[in-house]
């Protein structure tokens, strides 16, 4: 047994954090390398502070600073360049001032790649009104009983109560870009109002002109403070009006920023969401990197990279690993299937045949993955989750590779008939 005096693992002075060393500064940059014929879409690079991000690309969700049943690591072991981390959960929890303390999020989180942050918008927008999920399937948002809940909407920001101790706390465009030079992230997004489907077109127009002047304070604010090294993303907002879309997007444009993100409702199904990001996108211009927000379906990342975007983030591949869901080559299915479901309490056949990911080239049956959910055993979560974020990353790259290629159509043909990632990329790649 080790005696006190020769101290302990624990005990001992904690490591350096990545960022305790400075990071030199450097300006982000974005450049196209190649652009698809029959589309928008385009392969390129973002440069930035902590490395270089190949687009186009999914980026997982790090949200409290973790990308959840993970080591954040292992999303780079995966293939991954940047996660997203958001202002609204660590603001929270456990506090820009502690972050800040370990070297920002990359030395709490001990990732040393780029990491994107969100402004928290969204995450006020779901306390109002409901998450996304919610509005789509009709379901109560729960009204202010819940433990966390927006208070007042002003032109100053938003007041709310915390879910996590009940405390009235405020978020608005400087608060937000404060909490993200805290954090250190290598792209910042602005403070915005995240609307739902269904107020009104003038309740659109008032919140989407508001949206852009919090767009102003975060700018000034970021140009007296902010850090040299951190890009700024103003955001896109309009709801599903066409002319509210184009002048937003026309407004952002107008301002400084590095690149541009598309958020908001985007209508009520896949059809007027792509009509809605085409709308905005068409305003942009070809040199700033683009930006979904919170879009990542299968079918979804492939019309999207057509349509120009070059960054995506999304909750799916995670979330729905840990309800027990794995993507597969289904389009039928939304790409994907059940192995909580009892027909899969006696199937040998593997997770997804022909997958090279590491989490099923250990060869688990869906019969044992099937097993470790009934049990409630974290273990099938993970393998899920790892095979899901691998699935996504094996598409992407094929969608670059394609791209370069010449021959995006093709695979994306391919991909919506049911070919899996591994299978489009191109002969010689």
């Amino acid at each position: 047994m080790r005696s006190p005096a020769t101290g302990s693992a624990c005990s001992r002075a904690p490591r350096t954090p990545p960022d305790a060393v400075a990071v030199a500064v450097h300006a982000p940059s974005f450049a196209i390398r190649t652009r698809d014929p029959g589309s928008r879409a385009r392969t390129g690079t973002l440069s930035l502070a902590r490395g270089e991000v190949r687009t186009p690309a999914f980026v997982p969700l790090a949200t409290k600073a973790v990308v959840k049943t993970l080591e954040v690591h292992e999303a780079a072991a995966l293939g991954y360049d940047m996660v997203l981390a958001n202002t609204f959960h660590l603001l929270l929890a456990p506090g820009p001032d502690l972050i800040a303390r370990f070297g920002g999020v990359h030395g709490f989180m001990r990732w040393d790649k780029p990491v994107i942050t969100d402004s928290g918008g969204f995450q006020l927008f779901s306390m109002g009104h409901g998450a996304v999920a919610d509005e789509i399937k009709g379901r109560a948002s729960h009204g202010a009983g819940r433990a966390g809940a927006i208070l007042a909407i002003a032109e100053e920001g938003v007041r709310f109560r915390s879910y996590v101790d009940g405390a009235e706390r405020f978020l608005g465009p400087e608060t937000a870009m404060e909490v993200q030079a805290a954090l250190g992230s290598d792209i910042a997004l602005v403070f915005d109002e995240c609307l739902p489907f269904h107020v009104t077109r003038e309740y659109t127009a008032r919140s989407t002109e508001r949206t852009h002047r919090w767009l102003d304070r975060c700018l000034a604010w970021h140009a007296e403070h902010g850090p040299a090294s951190q890009g700024v993303y103003s955001i896109v907002q309009g709801g599903v009006e066409e002319d509210l879309r184009r002048s937003s997007a026309q407004a952002v444009v107008a301002r400084d920023t590095f690149g541009v993100a598309v958020g908001g409702t985007l209508g009520e199904d896949k059809a007027q969401m792509y009509e809605v990001v085409g709308w905005a996108v068409q305003e942009l211009p070809e040199a700033r990197p683009r930006h979904l927000l919170g879009i990542g379906e299968v079918d979804d990342l492939l019309r999207g990279v057509e349509l120009g975007i070059d960054t995506f983030d999304c909750a799916m591949p995670t979330r729905i690993g840990r309800h027990g869901m794995a993507l597969v080559p289904d389009p039928g299915r939304r790409w994907r299937v059940d192995l909580a479901k009892g027909r899969f309490r006696e199937a040998d056949e593997p997770l997804c045949d022909g997958c090279p990911c590491a989490a099923c080239a250990v060869g688990h049956s869906r019969a044992y993955l099937h097993y470790l959910l009934r049990i409630g055993e974290t273990t099938a979560a993970r393998v899920l989750t790892l095979h899901n974020l691998a699935y996504l990353q094996q598409l992407m790259a094929a969608l670059r590779a394609a791209i370069d290629a010449g021959r995006l159509a093709e695979a994306t043909a391919a991909a919506r008939a049911g070919a899996p990632p591994w299978a489009l990329q191109p002969k010689g790649v």
